[in-house]
């Protein structure tokens, strides 16, 4: 119905015009061949209405006046006499004022819908912009964040990194000159040896959490397999990656998110699933790339399924930042399964 209502709005004003004047035309007749006992003025207002809202005001009043004319002219030829002329002035003025009373209250009707679908208009505008500048600030934090991350890992990279390594080279060569002199002291050495080689294995992981390799290309793959490989031996789990065919991210900011909503689930699924193996899949599906992560956990609780902690939360506005869909939820054979399907990639 409403699509029948949007063809006629789109039709030429001269069409309405044209209909309108027939229906007087019609009516008119009507009006004669029924003669002066069958009440059919009011009729024309349907010619009235459709002129004044299809075509517009000075067409309705013009309508008003041909439809007053048809009604009289009509009657007049049927047969109908007056005893005075005013009585025939009476009626052409009665019917004319009621006709033009429905002419302006249309025109009122009519600027009203224009002036609330201006709004309407002007409202969605607004939060159409409003959702693009909210999205862009959204993206630009995101962005920030990103780049303070990979700003930390070079710094732990380039300061921290090299100084513990000159300690424990330092410490090797003490632990050298001790060996001779005093065995108990060379093996307190090696004690500090082997402490600072784990502050450095320690260094070396919290700098692939903050900035991860290369991004383009197939440097996701790479981050992916390094990903689960330090997970697992972290947590002591089988953290496997599995990528049968090469999947190329163009995008740099795209393979962030794609790493991050991994390393989300992952997290998830280690401290609060308590899951024993997690697989993670990087594959084609058609003319999209799907990210999944699978475990074999507690599974989600019921409220995650609903609307999710704030990990999900972080997953899912992830994966609306670079238009993919996203959804989390409890494996056939339980856990839980996150997926990410980003479509239009090579």
């Amino acid at each position: 119905m409403a699509g029948f209502g949007v063809r006629l709005v789109r039709k030429s004003r001269w069409f309405f015009g044209t209909i309108a004047i027939a229906m007087v035309l019609v009516v008119g007749i009507a009006d004669y061949l029924t003669g002066v006992e069958v009440f059919l003025s009011v009729f024309y207002l349907l010619a009235v209405a459709l002129a004044s809202w299809f075509v517009g005001t000075f067409f309705g009043v013009a309508v008003s006046i041909a439809s007053v004319a048809a009604w009289l002219v009509s009657n007049t030829a049927a047969g109908m006499h007056y005893g005075h002329p005013f009585v025939w002035v009476w009626n052409a003025a009665i019917t004319m004022i009621v006709y033009l009373v429905v002419v302006w209250l249309l025109d009122r009707l009519r600027s009203l819908h224009r002036e609330l679908e201006d709004r309407v208009r002007q409202r969605t505008k607004a939060l159409t912009e409003e959702m693009a500048e909210r999205e862009r600030l959204e993206s630009v934090i995101l962005d920030i964040g990103e780049r303070e991350r990979q700003r930390i890992g070079y710094e732990l990279h380039d300061s921290l990194g090299q100084h513990l390594t000159a300690t424990a080279m330092a410490a090797q060569v003490l632990q050298g000159k001790l060996a001779d002199k005093s065995p108990t002291e060379a093996a307190d050495a090696s004690g500090v040896v082997r402490m600072v080689e784990e502050s450095i294995e320690l260094t070396r992981q919290l700098v692939l959490g903050l900035s991860p390799i290369q991004m383009t290309g197939e440097g996701l793959l790479d981050a992916l397999r390094e990903l689960a490989a330090s997970i697992g031996e972290r947590a002591q789990i089988r953290c496997e990656f599995v990528c049968k065919a090469p999947v190329v991210i163009p995008d740099s900011a795209t393979g962030m998110h794609l790493y991050r909503i991994a390393q989300e689930a992952m997290h998830n699924a280690v401290k609060h699933a308590k899951a024993s193996c997690v697989v993670v899949r990087l594959s084609h599906d058609g003319d999209a790339v799907v990210l999944s992560v699978q475990d074999n956990g507690v599974g989600l609780p019921e409220p995650a399924s609903t609307g999710g902690g704030m990990g999900l939360r972080i997953m899912s506005y992830r994966a609306a930042m670079i238009r993919a869909t996203f959804a989390a939820q409890r494996g056939v054979g339980g856990g839980t399964l996150v997926t990410c399907a980003l479509r239009g990639q090579p």
